[in-house]
């Protein structure tokens, strides 16, 4: 079944792998991962993309190692596909197969091993064209696309998945069983070491035979499947099996003859591969092609390390179907102890048993997890394990849950058992924490210099000598009675009168305390609260002081700095609070005010002995004959254009067109319009008027995404839009007044004579013989102004009406600011504007809703763009 799924996949495959060869470089590739992902991009597009450009998988794993080879180097520069280093011929390099080539897919080991029998295959699916990519979690090929782009560039939605499950792992961590999947961890050979006397030759092995002395010469041979080494004039040499001492020996032996007066040495270069089989318990069983120099720690690293159940305590080595060593990983991790840790040889076993025991332990150890315990082990070894107590630990005994395979049985294991407590596989061991209790201590609270708990002993036995060590009462400490909270035995609380001052004095007698007393000295009353005043109003700093007894209003004044300029002479105002402690009802009156005046000197003008309270606030108030100059602009076709002051507060249009010389013969005074800075009231105003409407615009985009197709994708669509649209719009600073200025200087005073204030700027335009039709028609355009037409002749001007145009909504924004709606009789005028509105439908397609939805923010044209299309 699952060679005919293999099948079934290549003939999926195959079509997109001939007809599709990619045109992308492999540095092309990576260029256009990088940028994509700085584009926003998910990691489904950007896999879509490259399959439809020919991208295949083993171009994407190609470039993915160059990635990670190019990390791994300090940076992202050009980086040779060839991996093999040149170094000198005689240092060794791991000849073994790396972890990831083992680490692959069934699929991919499977696919690779199919792949040359499958000619015929690849011919038919080039004839077949009909195959088409589904780029979702149906299509197998895009799924492994999207697996091997992860590894290289993570996607964040992946990404928390990947995190919401190492999560989920960690909550029954086993300690140590992570240490073989440790990156940084690999336990690879040293392969270029003083090779071992005790290392046997073998087929494979590569050998240097020199010959120094009076004779001077050096051969390179590999080991022959037979055994043997060929030595020039002297033929083969059986060394497979030997030590290399033996093999020194034997060379000895067969060429002393010759060379009597040299020496003879033969070293071992490259040494061979073996194979080794993990079996039993590990992540990935099977057989390892390694170095003759690896251990059995590396063999488990290749295997991935221990799976579920897997044992890290008793992992058993086979040589020749006898047991060789027993490894045990928390010797090597709690001990750095390599016991066990033997170098393996060709056709090793490495057998992985499930599990005996495990344990886990929570509370307050230092390491709290899953431990595999052996069956002899007990608490002790188990507490050595996590690391040992916390500071806040009870040390006393711990409390042991176990599964007795019929039901639960509790086990309070006291300190002096925990060597001999023996813990079985499921055990649950908790440690507590100390009691948040005191023993042998008293404390002191309230009005002294150093309160705190102090220990109860020789020098700290009464309340005279605990005062005394907490430096004594404090200035504001009520010192004719406080009172200490004593323990009873049966850990209620009890209440006892002290009189502070009569101990210390020695009128009264000492007070001898006992374990866990408290004792509280108790503040005044009006020392509890900080005494305050507050100044408000024209002074030059404002605000809350610290009360000092006697002060007067005028000290007052002169420690805020001194008054304004603005400030009135004739008006302070003194607020006092009414605090009545004996009252039985509340009272109408809630203050008391005090009116006074100064003289120049910040004197008070009448009543001299007059001194502030605690928590008074005075008012000094402004001047009423006190006012700012205030500005206006005037700006177009006028004489005199510039800025100008405000002589009344009652100035009017009339008097600034006045002011600037009238029009210089070019202005257009029906067209003239006012532009009003915004104060902060007004700005709140139109601030919450743009938000009701947003908020009705983003309901309509909410409804329509309801009634489409994709309600789920337009809704999220729209709602985004409209929220980074509310973002980005600002309250303009200034807004139009629809003003009639020809009107203003016929009938000075009137009505249409608006009142100026400060920050107006009143524009003069030139004549504008035009008029702009914009909204729903045909073809926005401009046309020329012709006296006498009403609005439906601009209208046909502009193509007419468009399908969704809201005819009877239609209206007229004139160049003086103004706003009228077609349909009520408006006049048309030169420079005018019609804008037809638009009506929303019902249905829209997701395009047209993220085209909405981008266009949120011309909802401020109620307010700010006015002023742009008079310009």
């Amino acid at each position: 079944m699952k060679k005919y799924l293999i099948y079934l996949i290549f003939m999926l495959i195959m079509p997109m792998a001939v007809s599709a060869q990619s045109s992308m470089t492999d540095t092309q590739v990576m260029q256009y991962v990088m940028k994509a992902k700085e584009q926003g991009k998910s990691q489904s597009q950007i896999v879509t993309d490259l399959m439809q450009r020919g991208v295949d998988i083993s171009q994407i794993r190609r470039v993915r190692n160059k990635y990670e080879r190019q990390l791994k180097q300090g940076g992202l520069g050009n980086v040779s596909d060839d991996t093999s280093a040149k170094t000198d011929t005689r240092l060794r390099t791991n000849n073994g197969k790396t972890r990831d080539q083992y680490t692959r897919s069934d699929y991919g080991r499977e696919a690779d091993s199919y792949a040359q029998n499958y000619s015929n295959m690849r011919v038919k699916s080039e004839r077949d064209r009909n195959y088409k990519h589904t780029y979702d979690e149906t299509d197998e090929e895009f799924m492994d696309y999207q697996k091997e782009m992860f590894e290289m560039v993570p996607d964040t939605a992946q990404m928390l998945e990947q995190l919401l499950a190492e999560r989920e792992a960690r909550k029954k961590k086993v300690f140590g069983r992570d240490i073989f999947n440790n990156e940084e961890l690999t336990f690879e050979p040293n392969m270029n070491i003083a090779t071992p006397q005790n290392y046997r030759l073998g087929p494979g092995d590569a050998v240097f035979v020199d010959v120094y002395g009076a004779s001077q010469k050096s051969e390179q041979c590999t080991v022959s499947p037979d055994g043997t080494i060929t030595i020039e004039g002297f033929g083969p040499v059986q060394v497979s099996g030997l030590t290399v001492g033996q093999a020194n020996a034997r060379l000895r032996s067969t060429l002393g003859s010759r060379y009597s007066s040299s020496k003879i040495r033969l070293t071992v270069g490259q040494t061979r591969t073996i194979m080794v089989n993990v079996m039993g318990e590990v992540k990935t069983p099977g057989t390892y092609t390694l170095s003759a120099f690896a251990t059995v720690f590396h063999a488990l690293y290749m295997a991935g390390g221990t799976n579920e159940i897997g044992t890290l305590r008793n992992i058993k080595v086979y040589r020749n179907n006898r047991l060789v060593t027993v490894v045990d990983i928390y010797d090597y991790i709690l001990n750095g102890k390599l016991t066990g840790n033997v170098r393996l040889a060709d056709n090793d076993v490495i057998v992985v048993g499930p599990y005996d025991c495990l344990v886990n332990i929570t509370g307050k150890v230092k390491r709290p997890m899953y431990y595999e315990m052996k069956a002899n082990e007990s608490i002790a070894s188990l507490l050595k394990y996590s690391g040992g107590f916390t500071g806040d630990a009870y040390r006393k005994a711990v409390s042991v849950n176990r599964k007795s395979g019929i039901d639960h049985s509790a086990y309070n294991v006291e300190e002096f058992d925990f060597s001999n407590f023996r813990i079985a596989d499921g055990d649950s061991v908790s440690v507590d924490s100390v009691m948040a209790r005191y023993s042998n201590t008293v404390e002191i609270k309230g009005a002294v210099f150093r309160p705190g708990k102090y220990n109860l002993n020789g020098q700290v036995n009464s309340v005279r000598s605990l005062i005394e060590h907490a430096d004594g009462v404090t200035e504001e400490a009520i010192t004719s009675r406080a009172v200490m909270h004593r323990m009873k035995p049966d850990r209620t609380l009890e209440v006892i009168s002290v009189d502070v001052e009569g101990i210390m004095s020695g009128k009264v007698a000492d007070i001898p305390l006992m374990e866990n007393d408290v004792l509280f000295v108790a503040t005044k009353t009006e020392r509890m609260t900080e005494r305050t005043i507050t100044i408000r109003g024209e002074v030059q700093f404002p605000g809350v002081y610290k009360y000092a007894d006697n002060e007067t209003v005028e000290d007052f004044i002169i420690q805020a700095g001194g008054l304004t300029d603005k400030a009135s002479l004739s008006n302070v105002s003194i607020s006092r609070r009414v605090s009545d402690a004996k009252a039985v009802r509340p009272d109408s009156v809630i203050a008391r005010t005090f009116n006074m005046a100064l003289k120049e000197n910040f004197a008070v003008d009448g009543d001299r002995s007059f001194t502030l309270m605690p928590f008074d606030e005075v008012y000094v108030m402004r001047s009423p004959g006190y006012t700012e100059q205030q500005n206006v602009t005037v700006e177009g076709e006028v004489l005199y254009a510039g800025t100008y002051a405000l002589e009344r507060n009652n100035t009017r249009l009339s008097d600034l067109f006045r002011m600037s010389g009238g029009s210089n013969g070019l202005a257009y005074i029906k067209g003239a319009r006012l532009m009003r800075k915004a104060n902060e009231a007004e700005k709140a105003r139109m601030e919450a008027v743009l938000k009701m409407q947003q908020e009705e615009q983003q309901k309509n985009l909410l409804t329509l995404a309801a009634s489409s197709n994709n309600a789920s994708a337009v809704q999220s669509t729209a709602q985004g839009a409209a929220n980074a649209n509310i973002k980005k719009f600002q309250v303009p600073d200034e807004y139009p007044v629809g003003v009639d200025l020809e009107e203003a200087m016929k009938r000075p005073g009137s009505d249409a004579d608006v009142v100026l204030r400060d920050g107006d700027r009143l524009i003069v335009p030139q004549y504008n013989g035009t008029v702009k039709i914009n909204g729903a028609v045909m073809y926005s355009n401009t046309v020329a102004y012709e006296k006498g037409k009403r609005a439906g002749y601009y209208i046909d001007q502009a193509g007419g009406y468009a399908a969704d145009a809201v005819k009877r909504r239609a209206y007229i924004i004139y160049m003086n600011g103004k706003v009228a709606k077609v349909g009520h009789g408006a006049k048309v005028q030169p420079g005018c504007e019609i804008v037809v509105p638009a009506k929303l439908r019902r249905k829209m397609s997701t395009a047209e809703m993220m085209s909405m939805g981008s266009s949120m923010s011309s909802i401020a044209a109620m307010i700010a763009t006015i002023s742009n299309i008079m310009k």
